[in-house]
């Protein structure tokens, strides 16, 4: 198999399992990487096993996931004044606009700061190699991103996660082990 081919097999593997995608978006991204040499009609195929594998996986799954631990560690995260964002983006810049646009949506009152992960984080996540967290407060203040990293930090650890941090303000927070089973969008 051609390495052109093997790359947007394992993108689409990563896309079915990030529990985001549903089948038109997966055979959206193969448009948007699809490289000169690529077998189209084999790849196209390989969407529906991809989703349907993962559907009896879901099945085998705990009650309660990381996934669904994660999602409510950012409602407390937004609860918080914490604008939280789950798949901002593909890149930093890309989640730091999405950012920015939640918050022209909501307004500044009560929002201390944000956090988010995206796209390139979540590709990471799904083959086990932990979520990083990206975070920020909104003055540029480090004492004050300090204390929002502190506070992600600690709801995190809340919802079970083992963290990795410095405690730098301008390092990015790791959640360790992180097994991602996200249900949906199948």
């Amino acid at each position: 198999m051609s390495d052109v081919n093997q790359y947007i097999l394992d993108a689409i593997k990563t896309h079915v399992w990030s529990g985001f995608y549903t089948p038109d978006d997966v055979y959206q991204m193969i448009e948007d990487i699809l490289e000169e040499g690529a077998d189209e009609e084999m790849l196209k195929a390989a969407v529906t096993p991809e989703f349907l594998k993962k559907e009896k996986a879901e099945a085998t799954w705990p009650e309660t996931t990381d996934c669904d631990r994660l999602d409510d560690a950012f409602a407390a995260l937004d609860a918080n004044g914490i604008i939280s964002l789950q798949n901002a983006g593909m890149t930093m810049s890309d989640g730091e606009s999405d950012v920015g646009q939640a918050l022209d949506e909501r307004g500044r009152a009560g929002i201390i700061g944000y956090c988010f992960y995206h796209g390139q984080d979540l590709e990471r996540a799904v083959v086990g190699d932990g979520l990083w967290l990206a975070f920020g407060d909104l003055d540029a203040i480090p004492a004050q991103k300090t204390a929002v990293g502190n506070q992600i930090k600690s709801i995190m650890e809340a919802h079970g996660f083992a963290i990795k941090w410095t405690g730098d303000p301008e390092r990015r927070i790791c959640l360790l082990g992180i097994d991602w089973k996200r249900r949906g969008s199948s």
